[in-house]
């Protein structure tokens, strides 16, 4: 959670320009289904309005677990 609140909440507790909004199960569906492996990938090369990394300076690593912690609550 302390990582969510790094940066990764300014845009999806909001869903600021199209980012899936936290805890959406419907919108984090697709996403999930791709694997974990792949939303790391896209979070570290950026897609759409997110830049690289998530415009952080996070690990992959830390990345990572962002990415379990936002998915596990949309599940």
């Amino acid at each position: 959670a302390a990582l969510y609140k790094t940066a990764c909440f300014a845009c999806h507790d909001a869903g600021v320009a199209g980012a899936p909004k936290f805890g959406d199960k419907a919108l984090w569906a697709p996403r999930i289904a791709t694997g974990v492996d792949a939303m790391v990938k896209t979070v570290i090369t950026g897609k759409g309005a997110m830049p690289p990394r998530g415009g952080t300076q996070l690990t992959d690593a830390q990345i990572r677990e962002v990415v379990e912690y936002m998915a596990n609550a949309a599940k």
